[in-house]
């Protein structure tokens, strides 16, 4: 069971995953020791993680989403192959445990279908479906976060932990209190932002591992100096380049029962039923898709008759909304960041 300062101290992550234990101490009103100990507490019982993601339209990467449908004998060992790859994030077990979905992050500069799917799936004789559809606008996820993080601090706390932030974010971003992700300018103005370079790479692998990892620690896995990483850490921050993840496991939150929603809308009315959608409690992500469906959202309910009403109730009343798949999830092998000997525990229900 998680007490106020526990939720607290996720939502505070949530807002600044590298804020000092100290600074949310303070917020919280209580002390830096309590903070440090219910942080370790939450690693170590509900699988808490902190993670630096790189933005993917300035990391140049294309991300798809995967189904694969396998035989019930292989489809444990095919997912765990699939979350030990560096280039998959948010590796999914569902429908009834045949079908597997994962996240693939690609080089944009290929303009093609990632390698995976075009020389390493097809070689896994136990595989009898795949499907590939690009995700071509988040509306929510990634830098936003899901409501059922953000209902334990105030604005006025939020706005005492709130990061520095560039002056022209990317449309991708959003502030802690809305949840979600504001449009971007009619005309951008601003000059280009350089390229990311391979020493920017290797700061943001190594937050992968721990977003929270010290600069002592950081400048030793990439070999530069203390310095040089504070430095180039404030300017990836400033200008959007990088966001920090927070990975807990939803049942923690209460948040037992998730699924993947299919959806196919009409395309005037994408845009107006995708930014509704994104200020859904239940939902965690709302990405615009190619592929017979056009619309994916990942629902995290607190039992399935709640999925039930959301599905009949708030879904149902949007009339643009055509055709509905839904797909149990069973269990999420692998989350935003590398797995891990700890990745084990059971982060999806």
């Amino acid at each position: 069971m998680l007490d106020e300062v526990d939720r607290g101290l996720i939502h505070a992550l949530h807002i600044d995953g590298r804020a000092p234990f100290g600074r949310i101490a303070e917020v919280l009103g209580t002390s830096t020791q309590t903070v440090a100990r219910r942080y370790r507490r939450l690693r170590a019982e509900a699988a808490l993680r902190v993670v630096g993601l790189p933005n993917p339209d300035r990391a140049g990467q294309t991300q798809w989403m995967i189904r694969l449908t396998a035989t019930p004998s292989t489809v444990q060992d095919l997912s765990q192959s699939l979350a030990r790859r560096a280039d998959t994030s948010w590796v999914k077990l569902a429908s009834g445990g045949t079908e597997i979905f994962a996240v693939i992050h690609a080089s944009s500069d290929t303009q093609a279908v990632p390698t995976l799917l075009l020389h390493d799936i097809p070689r896994r004789a136990s595989i009898t479906a795949v499907s590939a559809h690009c995700l071509l606008h988040t509306y929510l996820g990634g830098p936003t976060a899901w409501r059922g993080h953000l209902e334990a601090l105030t604005d006025q706390q939020q706005q005492q932990l709130e990061p520095p932030r560039a002056t022209d974010p990317p449309a991708s971003r959003s502030s802690a209190t809305d949840g979600l992700p504001p449009r971007p300018p009619a005309t951008d103005t601003s000059p280009p932002r350089a390229p990311l370079t391979r020493a920017d790479h290797d700061l943001i692998d190594a937050l992968r591992q721990d977003g929270r990892a010290t600069h002592a620690d950081l400048a030793a896995a990439t070999g530069v100096s203390q310095a040089t990483v504070a430095r180039r850490l404030a300017d990836l921050r400033a200008n959007g380049a990088i966001f920090f993840d927070v990975e807990i496991a939803p049942a923690v939150l209460g948040a037992t029962t998730q699924a993947l929603l299919w959806m196919t809308v009409q395309p005037g009315h994408l845009d107006r039923v995708a930014t509704t959608l994104a200020g859904h409690r239940e939902l965690a992500l709302v990405a615009a898709t190619t592929g017979r469906t056009n619309l994916l959202a990942n629902a995290l309910c607190r039992s399935p008759a709640d999925l039930h009403d959301y599905l009949t109730h708030r879904l149902g009343g949007l009339d643009a909304i055509h055709a509905l798949e839904t797909a149990p999830v069973l269990h999420t092998v692998k989350a935003a960041g590398p797995l891990t000997p700890a990745a084990s525990f059971t982060r999806g229900n």
